[in-house]
């Protein structure tokens, strides 16, 4: 991962490989204790292996979809989740089923951070170590809904001026931990974003063939045949994985595909709706447009628009 010149009190981190890239904007909060603005577009990337230490992460998922693992099992995080975890226990590869993630990571070192941050505010009693064994003793991680509270910080995180960032982060990663210092971890719903590696491996086996096959199109029961797996389990792993059925996942890839002939070549529309498997250049106008927010006809006509930045369905 390549690391940018510092710039004023952030740090920003390129990567790229063969299935994309993505974006880091890392700025230091307090002693010990990192924000981190994540833009992702691509399917997997392998951080370098470093010196384990007791990190404990939280992460905001704002779009797209997030795969981690610890131990034997596998969290996904989608739009509105939010994470607790011990970074120490998943690892080094992430994994983007969708090839698109923004999000926000906080990142804590317990043995580099205050014992207390009361030191930075009067009536603050937050203590990291005690958020790590809160969080993540009695369970490798903790994962829930955004609810309204936490929504309400993390929107305004996304929405800061750079001339006031530096303190704004201390009040609200502040005002986050102090919040999570009051949560009832009985309301966790880590069970309902977990997927044993037996689904995974058949959802991404899956994946791997539709998508190796853009041109045809697949029933659930010619799949179910080939994977030789039921129905209802073929479709459940896969929504597990990538969080939308297989056709949903299938077209929006085929419509990300036909962006890019759009952009990169002179292919008629009808052409590049033949290679995408579309006989009918209404069906996949209509198709083009439920995904990517337009017309083929005038997402063209924009030139050099980033593909990233079009709505895409979710």
């Amino acid at each position: 991962m390549a690391q940018n010149p510092p710039e004023k009190n952030h740090i920003i981190y390129q990567a790229a490989n063969d299935t994309g890239e993505m974006i880091l904007t890392e700025y230091q909060v307090f002693p010990g204790i990192k924000l981190i603005y994540q833009d992702v577009h691509m399917l997997r990337y392998e951080y370098p292996a470093q010196e384990q230490k007791q990190i404990l992460e939280i992460h905001h998922c704002r779009e797209g979809r997030y795969e981690y693992q610890m131990g034997k099992q596998y969290y996904y995080l989608a739009s509105g989740d939010l994470s607790v975890s011990r970074s120490g226990e998943t690892t080094t590869e992430a994994f983007f089923p969708t090839k698109h993630y923004h999000g926000i990571s906080i990142q804590i070192d317990t043995e580099k951070a205050p014992e207390c941050l009361s030191c930075f505010l009067d009536d603050v009693n937050v203590r990291p170590s005690m958020l790590m064994k809160k969080f993540c003793s009695e369970q490798s991680c903790f994962i829930i809904r955004s609810t309204e509270s936490l929504e309400h910080i993390f929107s305004e995180l996304y929405t800061v001026p750079e001339s006031i960032r530096t303190g704004y982060f201390k009040i609200k990663v502040l005002e986050l931990l102090l919040f999570l210092s009051s949560l009832d971890t009985q309301i966790s719903q880590t069970e309902q974003h977990s997927c044993p590696p037996s689904q995974v491996r058949l959802a991404k086996a899956v994946c791997s063939y539709v998508c190796a096959n853009m041109s045809r199109h697949f029933t659930i029961e010619e799949l179910s045949e080939k994977f030789q797996v039921s129905p209802t389990q073929l479709k459940k792993s896969f929504r597990n994985v990538y969080g939308n059925s297989v056709y949903a996942y299938v077209r929006t890839q085929k419509m990300l595909s036909a962006a890019r002939l759009l952009q990169e070549t002179d292919r008629t529309i009808l052409d590049i709706a033949g290679e995408c498997g579309y006989d009918n250049g209404s069906k996949f106008s209509k198709a083009f447009r439920e995904v990517m927010g337009m017309t083929p006809r005038d997402f063209r006509n924009q030139k050099n628009l980033p593909i990233e930045s079009v709505r895409l369905e979710r």
